[in-house]
């Protein structure tokens, strides 16, 4: 969840959007090129930001959604700005999803670098009405597909390494209200970052997390007032909310030979909200 105007500037209490060059203009020119990479949950919010980054920075794109036809709009627009990507469907929590979408990447363009898994799938609640289902699905689309990409990464990747990147969230590190199951999962998604990379690290396969906090996206401004942004903002020491864009750009540097002696972190973006008692 991101911005354009500088913090000094800003007043407290108001919210930008990032033109929508503003990334291209800031990025590390060509830094990704030649690079192939696969993002679950690409076709909107978060991952559609990093989806954008990625190609801005040269990579060439997998985009894996739930919902294919939202992939391929997707697609279609990244070739319409001279970039290079793939539209994929399916359920990320089913693992052959994951694992044929890699294959495919690797099988039409020779290699296979960055693994993001972003999806997540999430409904806030007490704790009396989670039901099987719910926890299912969470725990499928968010921690299982996590498991998923790095088996795409181990199987896929060359001899040459790459980067894995898993979003997960800031409620990892907090006690999140009508949150359990979401808090649980993100937290579960830190301990696999790690553990990846530990055994991935003799294969030069970095793996990482970013996890972001309050963000803008449509998802999650459907699902808020004025009055809790508001709220977010007073508890954010930065004195803005999150963009997609701000997650974008540090999965960019993750997925880069920037971060290359990085692997089983995990960087806050978040303004840093969670460390802050105001």
């Amino acid at each position: 969840m991101d911005t354009a105007t500088d913090a000094h500037t800003r007043r407290p209490n108001e919210t930008h959007t990032m033109p929508m060059n503003a990334l291209h203009m800031n990025a590390p020119a060509r830094s990704l090129e030649g690079r192939v990479a696969l993002v679950t949950g690409g076709a909107r919010g978060i991952g559609r930001a990093i989806v954008d980054h990625l190609a801005d920075l040269g990579a060439t794109v997998g985009v894996l959604d739930l919902k294919k036809e939202l992939a391929d709009q997707a697609v279609t627009e990244l070739t319409a700005q001279g970039h290079t990507a793939m539209a994929f469907g399916g359920n990320v929590a089913e693992r052959d999803v994951i694992m044929d979408a890699a294959a495919a990447l690797k099988s039409a363009c020779g290699r296979f670098d960055i693994m993001v898994s972003n999806a997540m799938w999430v409904r806030y609640g007490p704790i009396s009405e989670l039901t099987p289902e719910m926890v299912r699905r969470m725990v499928g689309t968010g921690f299982e597909s996590v498991i998923w990409g790095i088996q795409a990464a181990e199987a896929h990747m060359g001899e040459d390494g790459g980067s894995v990147i898993n979003i997960a969230s800031a409620a990892a590190f907090l006690g999140l209200q009508r949150g359990l199951t979401y808090a649980g999962v993100k937290a579960g998604v830190l301990g696999l970052t790690r553990a990846g990379a530990v055994d991935l690290g003799p294969r030069g396969i970095r793996v990482n997390a970013v996890c972001p906090g309050f963000t803008t996206t449509e998802g999650v401004m459907l699902n808020v007032t004025p009055e809790m942004v508001q709220k977010r903002l007073a508890r954010t020491p930065m004195q803005r909310v999150g963009t997609p864009e701000d997650v974008a750009r540090v999965a960019g540097f993750l997925a880069s030979s920037a971060s290359g002696f990085v692997t089983g972190e995990y960087i806050k973006v978040d303004g840093g909200a969670t460390y802050a008692h105001l």
